[in-house]
């Protein structure tokens, strides 16, 4: 494919590609489902539902559906499962071969996929081509909170502090850290100093920033482009890898990205990712650190400075304000234990 250089649209235009040829090999009924709820979803989320839905083709084919072969199947083949296949399937997922290699999903992965499968159940349900919705009849698995891991205040400190140092780096880490850490540093500061997600971070342009206003427009999840406010301190990191990237030699006149891999292309997902744990890695070795993990750090500081989950519901970008509570709950007991040391009834002598 040709790449725009708008990071969103060449993500779509990559996403319907991978949808297209892994139809190739799907059902008939794949492709019929896809179109359907085109409207409303996105094509990311659409190429999600066709790999869950190849795992699901597999399962048929092997326990159920014998006589056919996933090309073959059709929906009619669908009434085919009943209550207990659906219970295999579940169970299936902890552990399956798919394209040659061993997949295992937690309780979240199989909900999901599970989710997958009832969605398209219903979608063809409503359009009167199923009789029964039989996978409507299975509870989708239950979902454990997972504990909200994060950086502590000086573990902020120090993972900026070491991007900028490259102390305790190795010498092969040290040998590109020269080159990079301008780089790094504006980027791990505006994780913590803002909370964006790493695909919004990754496609950040250039013009996206303006330090008259101290804010910068960002892409959310479904395409929504939001307004949001930094700080002098990561309003400097900003500025200083902007100013260090003019110079970057070989750079094309077109690249619009912020940030830039060695390669002077727009950075990656995963490049971030490592980057990320490397410092991580190194200042707190007991914690999984990601960049969702700096996404929380910043929420759980935005929530303790605020006391109001629903900026801390608008600023992380989240659709609805009960994922955030939820994440943020033991956040929530800690300052009412605070608070409520702060009323008394007598006056000590």
């Amino acid at each position: 494919m040709e790449y725009s250089n708008d990071y969103y649209k060449d993500r779509e235009a990559n996403c319907l590609d991978k949808i297209e040829i892994l139809c190739e090999d799907l059902p008939r009924m794949t492709r019929e489902f896809i179109y359907g709820i085109a409207e409303y979803t996105s094509p990311l989320t659409r190429l999600n539902y066709v790999y869950d839905l190849r795992i699901f083709f597999d399962f048929m084919v092997k326990y159920v559906c014998s006589d056919k072969t996933i090309k073959n199947l059709e929906i009619s083949d669908l009434e085919r499962l009943e209550i207990t296949d659906f219970e295999a399937f579940l169970s299936y997922l902890s552990r399956y071969k798919i394209n040659g290699k061993i997949e295992m999903c937690n309780e979240r992965a199989k909900s999901r996929k599970l989710a997958t499968v009832r969605t398209f159940y219903k979608h063809f349900y409503n359009k009167n081509k199923l009789k029964t919705n039989t996978a409507s009849k299975i509870p989708l698995p239950k979902k454990h909170d997972k504990e909200i891991i994060r950086l502590d205040v000086n573990e902020v400190v120090k993972i900026i502090n070491l991007a900028e140092n490259g102390d305790n780096l190795s010498n092969r880490q040290r040998a590109y850290h020269k080159n990079t850490k301008i780089r790094d540093v504006a980027i791990l500061t505006l994780f913590l100093g803002t909370g964006i997600r790493n695909s919004e971070l990754v496609g950040l342009n250039v013009d996206d920033i303006s330090f008259e206003e101290m804010s910068f427009a960002v892409t959310r999840k479904g395409g929504n482009r939001s307004i949001l406010y930094f700080t002098d301190e990561v309003g400097k990191a900003l500025f200083e890898w902007i100013e260090y990237r003019k110079t970057i030699k070989d750079l094309p006149s077109d690249e619009k990205a912020l940030f830039l891999s060695l390669q002077n292309k727009r950075i990656s997902v995963r490049t971030i990712q490592e980057l990320v744990k490397k410092y991580a890695k190194i200042i707190t070795p007991l914690k999984k650190i990601t960049p969702h993990k700096l996404r929380s750090t910043f929420g759980t500081n935005l929530y303790r400075e605020t006391q109001d989950i629903y900026m801390v519901a608008d600023y992380l970008g989240h659709s609805d304000v009960n994922t955030t509570k939820k994440h943020y709950a033991a956040i929530s007991e800690d300052l009412r234990r605070q608070a409520i040391k702060s009323v008394k009834l007598r006056e000590e002598d």
